[in-house]
């Protein structure tokens, strides 16, 4: 099935294909690339935000990512779509602050502190 039959299925897909070192050097030097791995890409909170204001025009998704230098052969449109269907829910729930990357700051397990018994009394 290549990835256009699965973004026509419309189905929650989760792109199977891995990055090339070759295109993980081609991605990384896009402004709009926060980070890059072999598994996946993070886009910067500008882009996700110029990628709804596009949207709003009537631009299709896959022509926002080639407009902002994209390739869209190596990115495939499984991911693109992906991208699309969760910043369109996330700016629906929560406006522009909803395109923000939340792992700022919150990434790992939180921790599990003891505090000291004076400040255990206080609560």
């Amino acid at each position: 099935m290549t990835n256009r039959q699965l973004v026509e299925i419309g189905e929650n897909i989760m792109s199977k294909k891995t990055f090339t070192e070759k295109e993980i050097q081609l991605l990384s030097i896009n402004p709009f690339v926060k980070a890059v791995s072999s598994k996946g890409i993070t886009y910067t909170d500008e882009f996700k935000r110029l990628f709804i204001s596009e949207k709003k025009k009537g631009k299709f998704s896959r022509q926002i990512f080639e407009d902002a230098g994209f390739d869209t052969d190596i990115i495939g449109m499984a991911r693109i779509h992906s991208a699309s269907k969760r910043w369109n829910a996330a700016y629906k729930r929560n406006g522009v602050l909803g395109l923000s990357d939340t792992r700022k700051g919150h990434s790992g397990r939180p921790r599990q502190r003891e505090f000291p018994l004076r400040i255990r009394m206080l609560d």
